[in-house]
């Protein structure tokens, strides 16, 4: 990368090639969407094989592996094997069948499933029993461990276990989303012959744990919870328990045989917006209607029986290819509990954000902002910075209005809890919440409830469009007028996921920037078209615009000036539109780096289409959410930041905000410290080929270990102006 804090002199021979013309649109200059999302969670899964990630952390991500594959298959899956049963043509960029796409699914799946499976039994678990976490079946315990783990059956589990019997009367009960399931063989106890078999199901409850850490010393069987303690190096899994007391639940009965099963539904289904007269009511219905949306996926444990699985197949309407058969226990994704062991060797050290002067408990947040823009980078930078600014906007008697969306906020929002505070001080609040996130639909209809009832101005958003923009604006009263102050961020208002997400957030009081958050709001909450902003740029009608106009002027500026440069770091690279624009300016010899963390149908290093750009993703502790958009522009830099990928659906379909970064001290500083690191990342990064695979970086031989966010924790400074200048005596 060329350190652009130093604007050093690019070349100024640019004498044109004429190139031979080419369709930019053509479907093998693009890789197909799943199969690059399939690559991504290879890294995941890979990262878990990593020796160098401590032990429990290996866990965590592979935990993380079948969390989104779960998500993929919830997601991505169904629709493609509708397209494929219809025989409907392609519609990705790439034109790929969705038949054959549903093959190259499976066998990659397959393939990761089965590394996954080896992982686990042969080097994650031996690991762990090592370091006293061993998971056990229920016949290695002892006879006082199995007495108190009974009793806790009969007295914490039992009366919420609910068997269903299956037959002419008692028709095979609906099989809820990811729930862990029985499919269980009974004989009556009195009879002896195959004609008696009846078959049931019963569901492992999901608010039971999981992980039942089981103590060595037991001195009483009462109160026990089975969590981690100081005395526990065992594990059982809480259906390893509820097996073995079956017999309970069926009185009379012998449990001949059973099996353990787990069904992935569709959860992609379509909310009538256009329809619906009241959009709340109609996210309520379709967050009901989705734990029973059409299988996409059945889950079986390996060693099922094959006449239990004969019996499942007769009530499921699935093919064999949705068909899958484990080893790893079912819903590896509840494994996370593990991070509850009190085991700091085997995790990594906890990071320590810091809270910038601007930010600290005693500061005046206002006049910071006021003299100057503020920068801050989750998790190095606490969040704490977005929670003291809302806090003391709350607290303070000469704020007069709050607006804010909330996209995901968490389930103990210290973000709501802020803006219920300033309403019950008698402040205008708005609260723009959108209903539609995928999975915290819930949620978000609880917080809107709420605030609905302590008066705030709540609204749901658009019929047909997400609000995905991450705003607050702050109206205060200072001396005989109002002054603004907006907060822009490129990750959610979310505590909790702010501990793990890196994410930048621009605190400002720049006036255009301040009056286009203003109109946005206005957008947002009533009628209106704004037809141009004067500093940002807002999806769905002019952010596509103004991306690709940048792309052009860099273009432009190379093939007079030289020097063309463009740095993309986002999570998905997607759109076809995009990439034929960057696939134009690389053939125009235009500078390309890319930091993509998951999807990229973009083919880096294709002769003379992309030769000049590189796609790299870092996968490492941290998940890189923030997104950083930044164009050379002759010299005359471009930085932007905010909530939207380069994604169609981002840019067409949702309410996204880009802002540009003003300070030429803080794009600098994003530059060194954030994007300059993870271009040079040689532990945690992934360089993308042509064909769309991911090669690992390691240091070459003599070369040091370099882990970007390790050298970002240690020397992020984003609100440092002329840090090196004041350091040289200048």
């Amino acid at each position: 990368m060329t350190d652009v804090s130093e604007k050093k002199t690019f070349s100024q021979d640019v004498k044109k090639v004429e190139l031979p013309a080419v369709d930019l649109r053509d479907p093998a200059l693009y890789l197909n969407r799943e199969i690059s999302w399939i690559e991504f969670d290879r890294k995941v899964l890979e990262t878990a094989q990593d020796k160098k990630v401590p032990l429990i952390d290996r866990v965590k991500f592979l935990a993380i592996f079948f969390n989104n594959l779960d998500e993929f298959y919830m997601v991505r899956v169904m629709n493609l094997q509708r397209q494929a049963r219809s025989g409907v043509a392609p519609t990705g960029a790439d034109q790929m069948p969705p038949a054959k796409q549903l093959s190259e699914i499976r066998k990659r799946v397959t393939g990761m499933l089965d590394v996954a499976e080896s992982l686990w039994f042969d080097e994650l678990r031996p690991a762990l029993a090592k370091k006293d976490l061993r998971f056990v079946k229920y016949d290695e315990l002892t006879v006082k461990q199995k007495k108190a783990l009974n009793r806790y059956f009969d007295e914490q589990i039992l009366p919420i276990l609910t068997p269903q019997a299956v037959d002419a009367g008692r028709p095979f009960p609906m099989i809820s989303n990811t729930s862990l399931n029985f499919v269980i063989e009974l004989t009556p106890a009195a009879a002896d012959d195959e004609s008696s078999v009846r078959f049931a199901r019963l569901k492992c409850p999901n608010n039971l744990p999981r992980l039942l850490f089981v103590p060595n010393t037991i001195e009483s069987d009462t109160g026990l919870t089975f969590k981690y303690g100081e005395d526990t190096d065992k594990i059982l899994l809480v259906e390893d328990l509820i097996g073995e007391r079956l017999e309970t639940l069926f009185p009379g009965y012998c449990v001949k045989n059973y099996g353990l099963f787990r069904v992935t539904r569709n959860t992609d289904g379509e909310i009538e917006e256009d329809e619906a007269d009241d959009l709340l009511s109609a996210v309520r219905d379709y967050v009901e209607q989705r734990r029973f949306g059409s299988i996409v996926r059945l889950e079986l444990a390996r060693g099922c029986p094959r006449r239990l699985q004969e019996f499942l197949f007769e009530h499921f309407d699935i093919r064999s290819y949705q068909v899958f058969k484990s080893r790893m226990p079912l819903g590896f994704s509840e494994f996370m509990a593990i991070l509850s062991a009190d085991k700091p060797a085997l995790k990594y050290s906890p990071r320590k954000p810091r809270i910038p002067a601007a930010f600290e408990a005693d500061s005046d947040v206002f006049a910071a902002i006021a003299e100057r823009d503020q920068m801050v980078y989750h998790p190095y930078d606490s969040f704490g910075c977005v929670l003291h600014f809302l806090q003391q906007a709350a607290l303070d008697p000469n704020v007069v209005a709050i607006k804010q969306t909330l996209y995901r906020c968490g389930s103990r929002s210290p973000v709501v809890k802020s803006l219920l505070e300033a309403r019950r001080r008698g402040k205008q609040v708005t609260a723009v919440v959108e209903l539609k996130a995928r999975f915290d639909e819930e949620q978000n209809i609880n917080w809107a409830e709420e605030l609905e009832r302590a008066g705030v101005n709540v609204v749901y958003g658009f019929a047909g469009l997400k609000i995905h923009a991450k705003l607050c604006l702050v109206v205060r009263r200072e001396g005989a007028g109002m002054r603004r102050y907006v907060h822009i961020g490129t990750g959610n208002y979310n505590a909790s996921s702010a501990k793990i997400y890196t994410d930048l957030g621009l605190f400002t009081t720049n006036q255009a920037i301040c009056s286009d958050v203003q109109d946005l709001f206005n957008v947002m909450t009533g009628y209106g078209i704004v037809e141009r902003y004067r500093a940002l740029f807002v999806s769905p009608k002019l952010l596509r615009h103004n991306v690709s106009a940048l792309i052009e002027e860099e273009i432009h500026l190379h093939e007079t000036k030289g020097g063309g440069h463009i740095i993309l770091k986002c999570n998905q690279l997607v759109d076809p539109d995009i990439i034929a624009l960057l696939y134009k300016a690389s053939r125009a010899g235009v500078k390309i780096e890319c930091i993509v963390r998951g999807i990229c149908c973009l083919r880096p290093g294709l002769k003379g289409i992309s030769e000049t750009i590189t796609v790299r993703s870092v996968v490492g502790e941290l998940l890189e959410h923030a997104r950083v958009y930044w164009f050379r522009h002759g010299g005359d830099e471009r930085m932007y930041i905010g909530s939207a990928d380069l994604m169609t659906r981002n840019l067409n379909g949702r309410i996204e905000v880009l802002t540009p970064v003003l300070d030429a001290d803080i794009r600098a500083n994003i530059l060194t410290q954030i994007i300059e690191p993870q271009l040079k990342d040689n532990i945690h990064a992934w360089v993308q080929a042509s064909d769309g695979s991911y090669r690992k970086l390691s240091p070459n031989a003599g070369e040091a270990a370099y882990s970007s966010q390790d050298e970002i924790g240690r020397h992020l400074r984003l609100m440092a102006r002329g840090t090196a200048k004041k350091a040289a005596g200048h």
